[in-house]
């Protein structure tokens, strides 16, 4: 592991002359430095660090949270733990991942049938339909399974309600499933996307660990024989924008970012991050300039995805920040072609590369085959090239 590195200068476009576009690409040196801070953080506070890899999606950067202090993973579908699982970088290997979503019918348990084979798993529960179908499953196969119940802390998608007397109640129903082992709570404050500003972050990661450690409290008093670790509960919260403040809250003992390993404009707009904490960039390049302050460009939604802010929020005008021309727009996006507007320089010309920070970079990884990643060995650039180990892996 490197130590100390900052952000370093992005190299000169003119780099880019010979490379195909569109082209994801990594800056190493920001990447590591984005995961040197969030490691530093977990030890501060002493708590577990189980990054998301929906993110990047790729055997390398999994690899290189193991080595910054990462205690397991979490996954958003059951493909991309077999993805993981299958990589060559982890044959001597038991990972332990936790799928973050909910887990439903005999074929998927049995996927995870077979991941139990080479990894610690643990899955998320959000009903007792739920809990009574996956505790029959593991009674039939003769399995124990670990379990963590989803909280709803505001984003108002899955989740249980955040409230005491629901918990106890949903407690003492698992309680007489004796092949399920709860072994936590976990939340995701993913409204904090929508946060109107950086005074609104904080307030919506404050309420997402306080209400987390209250809660614990009457798992821990609900919980029957064998149902909980009682001294070791864990109390899992995610969401990169609101992570620096809920895994600072005492009692919050997991911490489970996924979007810090690149950040991205969202993050900028949030106030989590600043542009020169962006690792991940798209190399594009001007291919028409059909009108004058009109260019169009070979990125287009299949490259850099149509969210203008995570989790259906709107906020952000256009599809990416261009950061040699930060006043011009990606106005408009076709499968193949952006299209770019507003008043620049006639320097922008046909055949030009443009840097582009997209609005989320987690969809921008998952549209591609392969990232470049950038670093400098002895004063010159060197690029590696990183397959996206699970591509497509949303099922």
């Amino acid at each position: 592991m490197k130590n100390n590195l900052g952000p370093l200068p992005w190299i000169h476009t003119e780099m880019y002359t010979n490379f195909k576009t569109p082209m994801v690409l990594v800056n190493y040196d920001i990447l590591l430095h984005n995961l040197q801070r969030m490691s530093e953080f977990a030890q501060k506070q002493q708590v577990l660090l189980r990054p998301h890899i929906k993110t990047h999606k790729t055997a390398e950067i999994a690899q290189l949270q193991l080595e910054y202090g990462a205690a397991g993973f979490t996954v958003a579908k059951i493909s991309e733990a077999e993805a993981l699982v299958a990589s060559a970088n982890f044959s001597n290997s038991r990972l332990s991942i936790l799928i973050a979503f909910p887990v439903i019918g005999d074929y998927n348990l049995n996927r995870v049938k077979n991941l139990l084979e080479k990894a610690d798993i643990i899955l998320m529960l959000d009903s007792i339909q739920q809990a009574k179908e996956m505790n029959q499953f593991a009674m039939e196969n003769g399995l124990h399974i670990q379990v963590t119940i989803k909280i709803n802390t505001g984003l108002n998608r899955c989740g249980i309600e955040p409230e005491a007397s629901l918990l106890q109640a949903f407690i003492s129903q698992l309680s007489s499933l004796h092949h399920l082992h709860l072994v936590g709570i976990m939340t995701h404050a993913g409204h904090a996307y929508g946060a109107k500003n950086n005074e609104e972050r904080v307030q919506i990661g404050t309420y997402e660990g306080t209400k987390m450690v209250e809660l614990a409290q009457g798992v821990q008093e609900s919980s029957g024989d064998g149902m909980a670790e009682k001294n070791n509960l864990v109390i899992s919260v995610g969401s990169t924008p609101t992570v620096y403040v809920s895994g600072a809250i005492p009692g919050v003992n997991e911490i489970r970012p996924g979007n810090y390993v690149f950040n991205d404009r969202t993050q900028v707009m949030l106030g989590s991050a600043d542009w020169q904490d962006c690792s991940l960039r798209v190399v594009s390049r001007v291919v028409s300039n059909p009108a004058k302050n009109r260019w169009i460009i070979d990125s287009g939604s299949k490259t850099l995805a149509l969210d203008q802010g995570a989790h259906g929020q709107a906020g952000l005008a256009g599809y990416g920040h261009i950061v040699q021309h930060p006043a011009l727009t990606i106005t408009r996006l076709s499968e193949e072609h952006g299209v770019v507007e507003g008043e620049a320089s006639s320097e922008l010309q046909i055949g030009d590369t443009i840097e582009i920070i997209p609005n989320h970079s987690c969809p921008v990884v998952n549209l591609a085959d392969e990232i470049h990643v950038l670093s400098m060995e002895n004063d010159l650039p060197r690029f590696n090239i990183w397959k996206v180990l699970a591509r497509g892996r949303n099922y």
